[in-house]
């Protein structure tokens, strides 16, 4: 059984797991003594699984790497998969990683950790969950510890509730499409899929979507007409990519991932820099915060 840490501010309570990734376990808003969920909470009984929790950190990048690995700089860095079976990298390790607490108050948890592996990749990272009545910000930091200049990325991955009636605000400029190994195939405008054109609030798809959408305004809102309920999401500069993954009209979660950058960022034309991820120096440091409000409908 993993050991959780609380935090609270008003009407909003978040759990974290430091042993899955530090992730949450849980993001709720209190109504009445009842817990509606603003994230999709894990198992009550638990799990060892880290995609069954409520949000992921992604760290030192985002979604997945093809090719065995990357080139960059003149040289090729081969990367493994992270799970058996899994034909790609994914995510990188801190999402699968235990943290260590370093600090927790009422209302505020602070966590690191210090990875060795992912290939060449090298770095110490840092996590801070602070509640406000109004708002949970999380607050994510990597500082390069590899031996040479590498691309390095961020992301959150919340799963979030689906209902009947879910519609998503989110304005971008451009989506990339997948094949069926979920690597990008190219990009358009998202005009051209109006489907998909969430500038305006609309109904998630029907049907599957998993794709990166690039040139994001940084602010979205989630809509539950049927619990009478909204999340606003602002992001911070740098994560300017957001990943929707909805399985189907019957799935009970979707998935709204705010990123620096798109899937296989490494490897797409024009190298790791012109795709989102920030080339760090050993020692140096890159960070990006999120802001979560609940609010009535």
């Amino acid at each position: 059984m993993h050991e959780t840490v609380v935090i609270g501010a008003g009407d909003l309570r978040a759990e974290i797991v430091p042993s899955l990734g530090a992730a949450l376990a849980r993001f709720d808003l209190i109504d009445g003594g009842a817990r509606l969920a603003l994230f999709r909470p894990w198992p009550e009984e638990g799990s060892d699984d880290p995609t069954q929790l409520a949000c992921n950190l992604l760290v030192p990048w985002s979604n997945r790497i093809s090719g065995g690995g990357f080139k960059f700089d003149g040289r090729f860095y081969p990367l493994e998969a992270e799970f058996a079976g899994d034909p790609f990298p994914l995510h990188g390790n801190g999402w699968v990683s235990k943290w260590t607490l370093r600090d927790h108050a009422p209302s505020r948890a602070v966590l690191d950790l210090d990875a060795a592996g992912s290939g060449a990749y090298s770095y110490s990272s840092r996590v801070e969950y602070e509640l406000d009545p109004s708002a949970l910000t999380i607050r994510l930091t990597v500082e390069s510890c590899s031996a040479t200049a590498l691309p390095f990325g961020l992301g959150l991955h919340p799963w979030l509730p689906r209902g009947t009636a879910t519609g998503l605000r989110a304005k971008a400029e451009t989506v990339w499409l997948e094949d069926e190994r979920h690597l990008p195939t190219g990009s358009l405008g998202v005009r051209a899929r109006p489907d998909w054109d969430f500038a305006a609030p609309r109904p998630l798809p029907a049907s599957w979507i998993n794709n990166a959408f690039t040139g994001w305004d940084r602010h979205a809102s989630v809509e539950w007409p049927e619990r009478r309920l909204a999340l606003t999401i602002e992001a911070s500069e740098r994560l300017e990519t957001y990943l929707l993954y909805a399985p189907s009209a019957d799935s009970p979660f979707f998935c709204f991932e705010p990123v620096s950058h798109p899937v296989d960022a490494h490897n797409l034309p024009g190298g790791p820099a012109a795709n989102g991820l920030v080339v760090l120096a050993p020692g140096e440091r890159l960070s990006v915060h999120c802001r979560f409000a609940p609010r009535r409908l």
